[in-house]
This record gives C-alpha cells, structure tokens and sequence, in this order.
C-alpha cells in the first residue's frame, strides 16, 4: 500500500481534521502518499433548514460512505458526533484518535460576556436541540435560535450582528486556532456535550485488513471506549430521529464513569443520570444508563419527539 485517498467535507475544520489524520498516517509510514477527496454532503448543501427538518443524523456523511463503499476512497474522516450509531453494512470505524476537550463554548460579539451575564432576550445562535434544550434550563432568559453554515459562516454571523452570542463545540473552535475567542467554556452540569464530541473517527470497508492495520496506530484505547459507551447509551434512546441527547464517558484510575442526558425540547424537564463500570464494558454501561433513564421516565419525552419527527416526514 503506497497511496491512500482520504475522503472530507469541505469545510475549513472538516479539512483540518482529514490533514491531522493524513499527517498521522505519514508520520507512521513515511513513504505513503496521502491524497485528500473533497466531498459535499446533503448537510453542507442544505444551509437554510434546521439540522432536525432535513432528515437522520447521517446528513453530514452518507455522501462520504457511498464514496467509500464505491471504492472511490479509501477512508473517511468524521467528527464522531455526526455519526449516526448504526453504520451501513460493509463499513466499520478502524480508529477513533485521542479526544479534544469535548465542552461546548459560548462566542460573544460582547468580549468576555457569559451566559449568565448576557441581557434577557439576547439572540443566541446555535445547531443543536441538545444545546438549546440544555441551555434554556439553566438560563431561560436567553432567546436560542438556529444557526446553521460551517464555522467560519457563524462567526461571520456574529461579526455581522446577527447574533449577540454563538454556541460551538471547544473542539472545533480548538482546531480552528480560535481559542482565544472564546467567552466561556461551558461546565458539563449545564451542557453535556453530544455523544462522541470532540473525537475523531476514520471510517474505513469492512474487511480492508491491511487498512485497518495501517491506522491501528492512530487509535486510542480510552477514547475508544468513552465513544463506544456514549454510542451504546443513544442507540438506545434516540429511534431515528434528532433528540436532545447529551452523554460522557471519562476514565479515571481504570474506572469508567458515563453521564448522560434526554431533556424535552424547551429544557423545562431533563433526566440526568450516570453509570459507573470498567472500560472493557463500555457498550453494557450505556444501554445501562440507557435503562436507567428510561425507568426514570425519559420515554415521555422520546415519544413525543418521535411522533412530532413523524408528522415532519409526512
């Protein structure tokens, strides 16, 4: 294996991180020739709809995975929290790289204002129903609205004073070389993060052995095992459609311990719960947490989002 083509979005941050896996690949195998695919997803065609009204969470990659399953690349690069849980068949993830910090950030047109200091009615750009719903909780002064378009298009947003704040994830933000825009990173008991944010995932055919070989080096273990069990804990939740959903793993001394979310779309109720076991377990802790949630009486809401998503599809 002398070349490989790694297929991207074409945003600047989806670029970035097909570079950090292309530079890692090199660094391992220097004699290896590394080609980036650019490839336009329904996500970045469609930019005036709200994530929820335009279909599955696969709208950022289902153009990437036919391209891969047509043999026209040779793997491809995603943020993890695109990723919808359940693969199509004869694809499977072959690394997930160590996390960035996986906190969501506010980015203000006010230098330095939080979200509690920001004035009642404040417009609040963000893409998420996990983060609207989360946010109006804690802060329901505040008047969240969607905002759509790679990064670069909402910063813009906010300089052009659209917005008087931005809701990103540190990750993004991190690659990008923006830290120093930041306002405020946001605590894990207001927002808890999306499943697998921060992490990055390099998709590859099913039985590709000598790929797969190539980038085991790119894996890491802990990471692995922090998505796997947020993955396991929304597989069982979120039946096919956009959910409020928010989950964590962190491993500290060997321990395993997920936190997870569902809240209602306006944030008045949220169900919060944890689940504590060993890495290797990490798929059973969270249908575990998953459980938990449920008893709690989570359902409520799930069926009520469900049955609005289906009145969306008609």
């Amino acid at each position: 294996m002398n070349r490989l083509t790694i297929g991207t979005r074409g945003s600047r941050l989806a670029i970035i991180q097909a570079d950090i896996v292309k530079e890692a690949l090199i660094r391992a195998n220097p004699a290896l020739v590394v080609d980036l695919k650019i490839i336009k997803t329904k996500g970045d065609l469609v930019t005036d709809i709200p994530l929820e009204k335009i279909g599955d969470k696969g709208v950022f990659i289902k153009e990437l995975e036919n391209a891969l399953l047509a043999g026209e690349i040779d793997l491809a690069v995603h943020s993890m929290k695109d990723m919808p849980t359940a693969l199509p068949p004869g694809l499977i993830i072959g690394a997930i790289m160590a996390r960035e910090l996986p906190w969501d950030v506010l980015i203000t047109a006010e230098t330095g204002k939080t979200l509690a200091a920001i004035a009642p009615g404040a417009l609040i750009g963000s893409s998420s129903l996990r983060r609207r719903a989360q946010l109006l909780h804690h802060y329901p002064h505040l008047n969240i609205q969607s905002v759509r378009g790679n990064l670069d298009t909402r910063y813009k947003r906010l300089e052009k004073g659209d917005y008087g704040g931005i809701i990103l994830a540190y990750a993004g933000v991190a690659r990008m070389g923006w830290l120093d825009r930041i306002s405020e990173v946001i605590s894990g008991d207001i927002c808890l993060p999306a499943v697998g944010q921060g992490a990055i995932g390099v998709e590859i055919r099913e039985g590709d052995s000598e790929l797969f070989a190539a980038i085991a080096g790119l894996n890491c273990s802990e990471t692995s095992a922090a998505v796997t069990a947020e993955r396991s804990f929304l597989r069982e939740l979120e039946g096919g459609c956009q959910v409020p959903i928010g989950a964590l793993a962190e491993i500290a001394d060997g321990e395993m311990v997920l936190k997870g979310m569902v809240a209602s779309l306006d944030g008045k109720l949220i169900f919060r719960g944890e689940e504590k076991g060993w890495p290797q377990n990490a798929q059973a802790i969270g249908s575990a947490l998953a459980g938990k949630l449920l008893q709690k009486g989570c359902g409520s809401i799930l069926e009520q989002i469900r049955q609005e998503c289906s009145l969306n599809e008609q």
